[in-house]
């Protein structure tokens, strides 16, 4: 497993550990030109929920992994929290804006996984 891999299995749990909702990773490894190679997006219900998505993943990545993000934009406004973990981009959105910018179409020759919910 690389360590893209395992980034993305901690992020996901992150994720899932403060109810982040229908998360989508999005496999760029195979397209030339691809600004990194996985994409992760889910949603939170409100501005509160996105902060919170955010800082699990951070900790969770930092603590479990001993990675840290290069760059966060979105904290303060909690539309949409963009990551970035170099190879893995992380974005998470509140459903409005998710739906306006519909990232998982503007790749489309990449691999979908859609992450069931938990309750």
């Amino acid at each position: 497993m690389t360590v893209a891999t395992q980034l993305v299995e901690t992020i996901t749990k992150g994720i899932q550990e403060k109810k982040g909702q229908d998360i989508v990773i999005v496999d760029l490894s195979h397209i030339d030109g691809a600004i990194a190679r996985y994409f992760i997006i889910c949603q939170g219900g409100s501005p509160t929920q996105v902060e919170a998505i955010a800082e699990s993943v951070g900790d969770l990545c930092r603590k479990d992994m001993g990675e840290k993000p290069v760059g966060v934009n979105g904290l303060g406004n909690n539309q949409w929290v963009a990551i970035d973990f170099v190879d893995v981009l992380v974005h998470i959105f509140q459903p409005e804006a998710r739906m306006f910018y519909n990232l998982e179409e503007l790749w489309e020759d990449a691999k979908l996984t859609k992450i069931p919910n938990v309750d």
